[in-house]
């Protein structure tokens, strides 16, 4: 018999296929330094994000998992990134609600000292480029409270084992105030080339035509710690894998449902085709009010006000909030609040501690679904989600985005994708699987495996750096 630790391994890294890479992720906490200027502010970077305020080599026959930096609770997923000759180690937020690469450089005029930066001077295989529509080789990347500036270049950039030999990036030369601290450098957007303000064809979508990919997915398991009131400030995140998926992490089928027909892809788009709440059928909007974009890098689950409400409706003392909050829900801390969403057949379930954020100032708690249109003029059309659909519902399934046919699949967690069991730390497993947390080479905990990535530093990263997780630094229970 194989001793049990072996057997473990075998299953987490044996089921991949061939050419599939594994990449563990790791989390961010929205636990500390809750505010409710904060909570606004977020959800005006998520708004704006999305149209609502007006103004070449592989590691064949091989899985790889990429220690992952892992901080404040359920915030945001980092994933490990080498870019240059010789290669130089950061990590970044694994979007699918954007397509840009980027990453701070050491020429950022406005960068936080302690935000490890990428140095081209030290890169062999850098070459400056011009984007072919405006003929210039400097842009501006637009968030929702504030900007990233920076010049358009070629690199080679690696990840889990995959590389891109000339892959396009944005080497950020500025940043608004605060949009980036501590450990993360950067965001690589997961979505479709279409959405790049670089012009760039994705990683991702890059690896798929050099025929890296062993097949033409990438999947995701987040695991939860907002149920961990002890949850240290790195902890292990889950797993992210290139060309295929993991199927010792999900049971059953996957149920993959085809993205809308467009002449181009540009987000990861469904329709929402039913809600319920409290096990009870809620009206949601229908056409165009029920696109929703299907988005890693977002924290919770943005809305139309309609379907927003009729959520709340079905919520025994729920009340739409006001002021700093205007666009979020509030309801009796006592009460569990069991929302389901289907977007073409299977009805998935969110576990009520996602839907609740915590205990607000009134001593009612703040739930997890908000609307995303309260305080815009923009109507419905145009191709733009009104559904921003984040880790609320991300975290209770495990989730496949397929290029071919453009699709996204859902399947159930297995036993195996567990989580930390609430109220552990210290010498913290993953629950169903007795994984330990990563820890740095002294032990530390701060969610480093290898000697050859930096310690972690304790960090708050901006609301617009994450882009699209909306609530990077809020809530405390």
């Amino acid at each position: 018999m194989l001793p049990s630790s072996l057997s473990l391994l075998l299953a987490l890294a044996g089921i991949a296929t061939a050419d599939t890479i594994s990449i563990p992720l790791n989390r961010r906490s929205i636990y500390s330094n809750f505010t409710t200027d904060k909570v606004a502010a977020a959800a005006e970077s998520l708004r704006f994000k999305y149209g609502y305020i007006p103004y070449s080599q592989k590691r064949a026959g091989q899985s790889s998992a990429i220690p992952i930096i892992n901080q404040k609770t359920d915030s945001s997923y980092l994933g490990a990134v080498s870019i240059g000759t010789p290669a130089q180690q950061f990590s970044v937020v694994l979007d699918t609600g954007s397509s840009d690469l980027w990453v701070a450089s050491t020429g950022c005029r406005s960068c936080d000292s302690e935000t490890p930066s990428f140095d081209p001077t030290r890169s062999s295989t850098i070459q400056r480029i011009q984007t072919s529509q405006s003929g210039q080789s400097e842009v501006d990347i637009h968030y929702g409270s504030g900007q990233v500036a920076g010049i358009v270049a070629q690199d080679t950039v690696s990840m889990g084992g995959f590389t891109n030999t000339q892959q396009t990036m944005l080497v950020a030369t500025q940043l608004s105030s605060g949009l980036l601290d501590g450990v993360a450098s950067g965001i690589m957007g997961l979505a479709f080339e279409a959405l790049a303000s670089t012009e760039s064809t994705p990683f991702w979508q890059g690896l798929l035509q050099g025929s890296q990919l062993a097949t033409p997915e990438m999947s995701f398991w987040l695991t939860r710690e907002l149920d961990n009131r002890n949850a240290r400030e790195n902890e292990f995140g889950g797993e992210f894998t290139l060309g295929g998926t993991n199927s010792s992490l999900f049971t059953g089928d996957i149920e993959f449902i085809n993205l809308p027909s467009t002449s181009q892809q540009t987000f990861w788009l469904l329709s929402m085709t039913g809600a319920t709440v409290q096990g009870k059928n809620v009206q949601v909007p229908t056409g165009n009010l029920a696109l929703s974009a299907i988005d890693t890098g977002t924290t919770l689950i943005g809305g139309p006000t309609d379907g927003v409400k009729a959520i709340y409706d079905a919520v025994p003392g729920s009340v739409a909030l006001t002021g700093d909050l205007q666009g979020f829900y509030a309801y009796p801390c006592s009460t569990e609040v069991q929302v389901s969403m289907s977007f073409g057949g299977k009805s998935w379930p969110i576990d009520p501690v996602d839907m609740n954020l915590g205990t607000i100032p009134s001593g009612q708690c703040l739930g997890g679904i908000f609307d995303l249109s309260q305080g815009s003029n923009v109507g419905s059309g145009g191709g733009n989600p009104s559904w921003v659909v984040g880790g609320t519902f991300l975290k209770n399934v495990y989730s496949v985005f397929r290029a071919n046919p453009p699709s996204i699949g859902f399947a159930q967690l297995s036993d195996l994708a567990g989580t930390p069991s609430p109220g552990t730390s210290g010498s913290a497993t993953i629950s169903q699987t007795g994984l330990p947390v990563p820890t740095d080479a002294n032990g530390s905990g701060n969610g480093t495996t290898s000697a050859a990535l930096p310690a972690a530093r304790p960090f708050s990263i901006a609301l617009a750096l994450i882009v699209s997780s909306m609530l990077a630094l809020f809530i405390t229970q």
